[in-house]
C-alpha cells in the first residue's frame, strides 16, 4: 500500500472520528486509498482490538466497514458531482455479515465500491479480506448532508 496521504489525510485532517479521523489519537485511523474504481484500505488490530485472544471484536469490525464505506461513497460523490473537496456524508443505514472470526495481528484489506448513485446518497459494498479469505461484508447507505446538520462541514 502505498504511503502517500489517504483521502482521510487529504480532505479531512482534522477530523476525530473514531474509525477514520486522522485527529484522533486514539482511534482506528482507517486510511482509505482511491484505486481504480474501489476504494482500499490495510488496517491491522491489537489486543485491544480483540472479542478474545486471536479474534477482532465484532464492533470495531462495524467500524472499520462504517468509516470505509463512508469515504467511499464521499470520493464518489465528489468525483460525480465534480467537486474539488467530499461532501461531508454520514450513514443512513449498513449491514455488515460476519462470515468467520476475523483473525487479529494479521494485515486486514478493506475494499469498497460504489453500486448505485441516488442523487445525494450512494450504496456501497465493502469487504474485509484476512489471507485472500472474507471475513465480513458490508452494504451501505451514505449521504450527503446539508447545512444545519450536526455532521455540516465537521471535516
Amino acid at each position: 500500500m502505498s504511503q502517500s496521504l489517504s483521502l482521510q489525510e487529504t480532505y479531512a485532517p482534522g477530523n476525530a472520528c473514531f474509525g477514520c479521523g486522522p485527529a484522533n489519537p486514539q482511534g482506528l485511523h482507517v486510511r482509505s486509498f482511491a484505486q481504480d474504481d474501489k476504494v482500499v484500505a490495510e488496517w491491522k488490530a491489537e489486543t485491544h482490538h480483540e472479542a478474545f485472544p486471536g479474534v477482532v471484536n465484532g464492533g470495531i469490525i462495524g467500524a472499520l466497514l462504517d468509516c470505509h464505506s463512508n469515504w467511499t461513497a464521499a470520493y464518489t460523490l465528489m468525483k460525480a458531482q465534480g467537486l474539488e473537496t467530499p461532501p461531508c456524508t454520514v450513514t443512513s443505514e449498513f449491514s455488515v455479515k460476519l462470515h468467520r472470526p476475523t483473525p487479529s495481528h494479521q494485515l486486514m484489506q478493506i475494499e469498497a465500491r460504489a453500486l448505485e448513485i441516488k442523487g445525494d446518497s450512494v450504496i456501497t459494498q465493502a469487504e474485509i479480506t484476512v489471507n485472500g479469505k472474507v471475513c465480513a461484508s458490508c452494504r451501505g447507505t451514505f449521504v450527503a448532508v446539508k447545512p444545519g446538520h450536526p455532521a455540516y462541514h465537521r471535516w
